[in-house]
């Protein structure tokens, strides 16, 4: 059987993301980690992502990773490939996104893509080529200060030139909103002058499924989860995807419950005050996880003792950008991301081995490390916690039933969410 969709994502958040608003939309789908080896059993699948962690490498490694998932992915023989990477286009000027959209471009010899890393349901919307989080643009929105690929620059277009050697153009908002014809003729105009990326504006969801409507023909498409969300509702309307029902059922939780927090978002920071309000929490701490050989042990002992109570258990590292920095001058920045990652991952598989059956992981990073720790390969999609977050499972961990998991982007979430997800998974 052929998927319809097979998609690239960077990063292991963005791949659940992604996966999530297809499930939303109707669409089954599977999420791998890297690249497998053989092929899933795709019986009753529409959609594969392939989660890879090449957001932050160097970018010849992002563009073999990612050359390695499309060649896999067309054995499946989808339709469309989708490059996934996160909604507020976080790279730098030597890359990821523009070197790995050059790259599948070439390797499905397609001579124009679409960027569509617009999610207005999330505050992510694009006019005039500039990025907007919320009523902020992007260089004022918090990320200028990201520890890992701080965005300095709302301008996309400028910011995607520095990254491609090919002409990089735009699909105004007036022009998108005469419809799909009229853009399509735009972009088939800008793809004459030798245009080979095309930023979109997008001011809401309308905006996405004209998008979708003018793009579905095209072998590769870019962007954020948005555009994800819209595509099977144009999918369907072509005859490519069957009506299901319950595109997004999971077999009920069980275990103990854990949260794990890495992020230094403000969103993450704000939702690990929210529970440290009502409950307590485990502070991990990069200098005395170099330092003291029992911090991690008084992490992995508090957990415990918390999880006997038969309540949510927060372990986290996050803390503001001043405090990551001055972690990062003692330490060194890998050093310091390295410690967290592998103590983090360390605690889910301890704690995952001795009953933790409901896992939420915040952050990227922190989710790709802890995915990795567990050897987990595989994901079924299921229903959403919070735009952009899906609770999924895993067979993968052995335990009385699948583990459950939910990985969520630094940036996504409500206030409340390292409790109400556990609330809402059946």
């Amino acid at each position: 059987m052929s998927i319809v969709l097979g998609a690239i994502a960077d990063d292991f958040t963005g791949a659940t993301d992604l996966a999530n608003n297809l499930v939303r939309s109707g669409m089954r789908c599977v999420q791998v980690i890297g690249v497998p080896e053989g092929k899933p059993d795709l019986s009753d699948v529409d959609a594969v992502v392939v989660a890879l962690k090449s957001r932050s490498c160097p970018a010849e490694q992002a563009v073999s990773e990612s050359l390695a998932a499309l060649v896999w992915l067309q054995g499946l023989g989808p339709r469309q490939i989708f490059f996934k990477y996160c909604s507020t286009f976080d790279s730098t000027d030597r890359g990821n996104i523009g070197p790995v959209s050059d790259a599948l471009l070439n390797a499905l010899n397609a001579s124009q893509t679409v960027m569509v890393p617009a999610f207005p349901v999330n505050g992510r919307t694009v006019y005039q080529g500039h990025l907007f989080v919320g009523d902020r643009l992007l260089n004022d929105s918090g990320m200028q200060e990201h520890p890992l690929n701080p965005m300095k620059d709302a301008d996309l277009v400028r910011v995607l030139a520095r990254q491609t050697p090919n002409n990089v153009g735009l699909l105004p908002w007036p022009v998108l909103r005469q419809g799909a014809g009229v853009a399509g003729e735009r972009l088939k105009a800008l793809e004459s002058d030798h245009v080979r990326h095309v930023i979109c504006d997008t001011l809401d969801e309308s905006d996405l499924a004209t998008l979708a409507g003018t793009v579905a023909d095209k072998p590769l498409v870019t962007g954020g989860s948005g555009l994800g969300q819209a595509l099977p509702s144009e999918y369907r309307s072509r005859g490519w995807l069957a009506e299901v029902s319950e595109a997004g059922r999971l077999e009920p939780g069980f275990g103990g419950a854990l949260a794990l927090s890495g992020s230094c978002s403000r969103a993450t920071l704000g939702q690990v005050a929210n529970f440290l309000g009502k409950g307590e929490g485990f502070a991990l701490d990069p200098l005395k996880l170099a330092e003291h050989v029992d911090h991690l042990d008084a992490a992995l002992a508090f957990a415990r003792e918390k999880l006997k109570e038969g309540a949510p258990v927060l372990v986290y590292t996050s803390s503001d950008p001043d405090q990551v920095r001055q972690a990062q001058a003692v330490l060194g920045t890998e050093r310091a991301g390295q410690l967290v990652e592998s103590a983090l991952g360390h605690l889910a598989v301890t704690l995952v081995d001795e009953g933790v059956g409901r896992l939420v992981v915040a952050g990227g990073e922190t989710s790709g490390a802890v995915v990795s720790a567990l050897g987990i390969r595989t994901l079924r999609i299921g229903n959403q916690i919070d735009p952009g977050v899906p609770w999924t499972q895993t067979a993968d961990v052995g335990g009385a039933g699948p583990l459950s998991l939910a990985l969520k982007s630094g940036n996504f979430g409500g206030p409340d969410f390292f409790t109400r997800a556990f609330e809402v998974l059946p």
